[in-house]
């Protein structure tokens, strides 16, 4: 963008994009075994390192429904957005932009998978076990504690954050709020 501003007054043009907004998905199926990608290009290209499935949502998309969009694109594996466990914030990560890095747990809706050819080299059903025992994600907190957070949904009582739909106080625009409704619940019941 090109702008010309007065001069003696104040500048009030915010500066371009500084955020981007990614996310990553824990999805597990009734055997124990989480849905796993090796990347077929970036940091990790050969290295044998199974993750979980990630990517970045697109502009004017809600995080829930780009999470379910990357599953799908990614190990053609149908699934419904359950909640955001958590997130992370990370500067000068990409472009030098911030990232918000989005937590999704997903409940898997098929488990036939059809590999997205252009940007993953292999996907899989991996017991969880095994995924946990990688030295990669020993070695890096992101993913250990994404699996960690991922575990403590499924077999313990983790609250994240779900979406509600709230209309602003200003227009008639709807957005999602992301809350933990049931320590909510509890509180005020």
């Amino acid at each position: 963008m090109l702008a010309y501003w007065l001069p003696n007054t104040t500048h009030t043009l915010p500066v371009n994009a500084t955020h981007r907004v990614s996310v990553g998905a824990f999805i597990m199926n009734d055997k124990r075994e989480v849905l796993a990608v090796q990347e077929k290009s970036g940091v990790l290209r050969g290295l044998g390192v199974w993750k979980f499935p990630t990517g970045v949502v697109e502009p004017g998309e809600d995080i829930n429904v780009g999470a379910v969009r990357e599953v799908k694109e990614e190990t053609g594996i149908d699934a419904e957005f359950v909640e955001v466990l958590a997130f992370r914030q990370s500067h000068k990560s990409f472009f030098d932009k911030s990232d918000l890095f989005f937590v999704c747990l997903l409940r898997p809706l098929s488990y036939d998978i059809t590999k997205q050819d252009s940007e993953i080299e292999a996907c899989q059903w991996m017991p969880v076990e095994e995924f946990a025992a990688q030295p990669f994600v020993q070695k890096h907190e992101l993913v250990k504690y994404i699996l960690e957070v991922g575990l403590a949904k499924v077999d313990k009582e983790y609250a994240g954050f779900s979406p509600i739909s709230i209309k602003s106080a200003f227009t008639d625009k709807l957005s999602l709020f992301y809350m933990n409704r049931r320590d909510l619940d509890r509180a005020s019941g």
